[in-house]
């Protein structure tokens, strides 16, 4: 795993104001213009290129590490009605032993809750290594003024979050109002404080490639530390052709601005086989520095259990089935 990465990778130009791509946030005809000067996405071949490196296949000590990296940047999700602090320490202690049997097993890189039971979180995840993340800013809709969502976020930081996973106003950005979806992000990360931020831009109501292209571009511009595909909550969410296309995203804009962005993709990734080709993508697209949960992260429960079945089945020759891993 690559280590050169334990910190934001941004560039002195970045943080002095010099950035190159500074002047298309001056004004929303001007962020418009940018916007629209991107490249249009080739649909077919963006997804002939995703099918492709999908049918990549790894064995024996490349799949060990695989499942292993795979299982350190999980996000352990619970994003219930009916969560409750008992549901929550127990999702806390399984992300820091997955599996009890074996204390090799890798730890996940968060916790991923709603606000009100962040400081629960963080009170079962203390001195762990494991991150406190909350999602906030009315999600899954966003549909709040934006006062509320910044309180959303003081309080989820305030009871001890170390991310905030927030949603873009995704009416807005469809009426083509981009630049109130930047400046909504901008106070946003304000208000984060030293927590990072995932931008989340609900790719199956975007419409287009174009269009999850171009928010993925507002939120590197507004300061986001990760961009993520989905809530969960609809229908489509992370696919490898919508994450290929953040991918290529955060490649381009590191080599403008020397400024490094995560990915998350989140909602439907539930089996090593799926985990294995979104890593595969990252690799190819991205390189090896976003191989590292600094910088990669799948928002998922359910993918954990398996990754644990099939490390135990490299373990012992023996698959074990779900009866040996809890049910969260």
């Amino acid at each position: 795993m690559p280590t050169s990465a334990t910190s934001p990778r941004r560039s002195a130009a970045f943080e002095q104001g010099s950035n190159p791509l500074a002047d298309v946030t001056a004004s929303d005809s001007a962020l418009r213009r940018f916007l629209f000067g991107l490249p249009g996405v080739d649909a077919v071949g963006l997804e002939a290129r995703a099918a492709s490196l999908g049918t990549r296949s790894i064995k024996t000590t490349a799949k060990a590490y695989a499942i292993d990296l795979a299982i350190s940047m999980i996000d352990l999700t619970t994003l219930e009605g009916a969560d409750t602090p008992g549901k929550v320490r127990a999702l806390a202690a399984k992300a820091v032993h997955p599996d009890p049997t074996d204390r090799t097993t890798p730890r996940t890189a968060a916790v991923c809750v709603y606000p009100d039971m962040a400081a629960t979180a963080a009170a079962a995840l203390a001195g762990s290594g494991v991150k406190v993340a909350s999602v906030a800013t009315a999600f899954p809709a966003g549909r709040a003024a934006l006062d509320v969502k910044l309180a959303d976020v003081r309080d989820a930081v305030a009871a001890g979050a170390d991310e905030i996973d927030m949603v873009i106003d995704r009416g807005a950005f469809l009426s083509g109002r981009f630049l109130q979806v930047y400046e909504e992000i901008v106070a946003v990360k304000a208000e984060c404080g030293a927590a990072r931020l995932k931008v989340i831009f609900e790719t199956g109501e975007l419409s287009t490639y174009d269009n999850i292209r171009r928010a993925s571009w507002i939120g590197m511009l507004a300061g986001a530390d990760f961009i993520k595909t989905s809530t969960g909550k609809v229908a489509t969410n992370a696919t490898p052709a919508n994450t290929l296309l953040m991918l290529e995203a955060v490649r381009d804009f590191r080599a403008q601005t020397g400024t490094q962005i995560g990915v998350k993709p989140a909602g439907g990734i539930r089996t090593t086989k799926d985990a294995v080709k979104f890593l595969v993508l990252v690799n190819e697209t991205a390189g090896e520095d976003w191989l590292d949960p600094h910088w990669f992260r799948f928002g998922a429960s359910s993918l954990l259990n398996d990754l644990l079945m099939q490390r135990q089945k490299l373990s012992t020759g023996r698959y074990s089935g779900p009866d040996y891993v809890t049910v969260d």
